[in-house]
């Protein structure tokens, strides 16, 4: 058996960036930082923060007052901020700054009297953060029923932003969708969805070619490993969203020759190579790293905290 890795995987800049932010919060506060959110959608992240003295909470009122908190990657609502305020809780925003910049968007149609259509999964933080931080109305829409079922007539003015952690391909499929319902809808078209997730998709996209299953390593509260895994099945090929190398199941691996393995934006690498020792103990002779694109986007740390370093 043999395994390709794809090119690229694994952190993205905002990831990367957020989980910094709270490792510094700590080395220079010391226990115990809040965190609204899980930092990101990884648990051993989570868990390895929290041993270190991160309080993850999803309720601000959780929070005492005062205390040093950290707004999670994904985002959050003009609500959340003005109770932090409200609780004079001292707060560093590890915010992505690609999903600040839908905040910014959809915050600027609104002003211009745009009814605003978020493109992206209801209930996920960063839906949930972009959704409140826009006053008045906003319509969460993730399948095509959904966008049949908006309340808006034809001719009322219409903006969408989207998701940063979607599907290209679903995205574009209710992008469409849209326009054909509402023919003056504004957005960004497809520019809101992360560099990373667009990356990580194309790779995956080249590797479904050469391989009779892919794994792809991250959380399954996690949005982009699950669309890396629909992204495989769509191409035709069996694919697994592991947590783990414990949750390996040697009975997939009957008669397989190739297995590709990808990450998540929010997976540490070490779990990508943990999956890889299991595949060497389960008969992979060869693993091999296919070619990709070099990431070399970085984002700067919060101000209050380079000033404090």
């Amino acid at each position: 058996m043999e395994v390709l890795l794809a090119q690229p995987r694994g952190f993205c800049a905002g990831v990367s960036r957020a989980i910094e932010i709270a490792e510094r919060a700590l080395e220079l506060n010391g226990a115990p930082v809040y965190v609204f959110h899980e930092i990101v959608h990884n648990r051993h992240v989570v868990d390895d923060l929290a041993a270190r003295g991160a309080v993850f909470v999803d309720d601000i009122e959780q929070i005492p007052p005062g205390s040093l908190t950290i707004f999670s990657a994904h985002g959050v609502s003009t609500a959340v901020v003005a109770s932090a305020r409200a609780r004079s809780l001292r707060v560093i925003d590890a915010t992505c700054p690609l999903v600040s910049k839908v905040h910014l968007q959809a915050q600027r149609y609104a002003k211009r009297g745009h009814a605003i259509v978020v493109v992206g999964h209801a209930g996920h933080e960063e839906v949930e953060g972009t959704r409140g931080s826009v006053d008045g109305p906003v319509h969460v829409v993730g399948t095509l029923d959904e966008i049949a079922a908006l309340p808006m007539p034809a001719g009322t003015p219409v903006a969408y932003v989207t998701q940063t952690t979607l599907s290209v391909d679903d995205t574009r499929e209710l992008i469409a969708a849209l326009e054909a319902r509402y023919p003056d809808i504004v957005g960004p078209g497809l520019d809101d969805i992360c560099y990373a997730t667009l990356n990580r998709q194309r790779a995956v996209r080249g590797l479904v070619g050469a391989v009779d299953m892919v794994l792809v390593v991250g959380s399954p509260n996690s949005s982009n490993a699950n669309r890396l895994r629909e992204v495989a099945e769509g191409q035709g090929v069996p694919a697994h969203l592991v947590e783990r190398a414990a949750e390996l199941d040697p009975a997939w691996f009957q008669g397989r020759r190739r297995i590709g393995v990808t990450a998540g934006a929010s997976t540490p690498e070490l779990l990508v190579q943990a999956v890889c020792a299991r595949l060497r103990e389960l008969g992979a002779a060869v693993i091999r790293e296919l070619p990709g694109p070099a990431e070399t986007m970085r984002f700067r740390l919060p101000e209050e905290l380079r000033a404090a370093l």
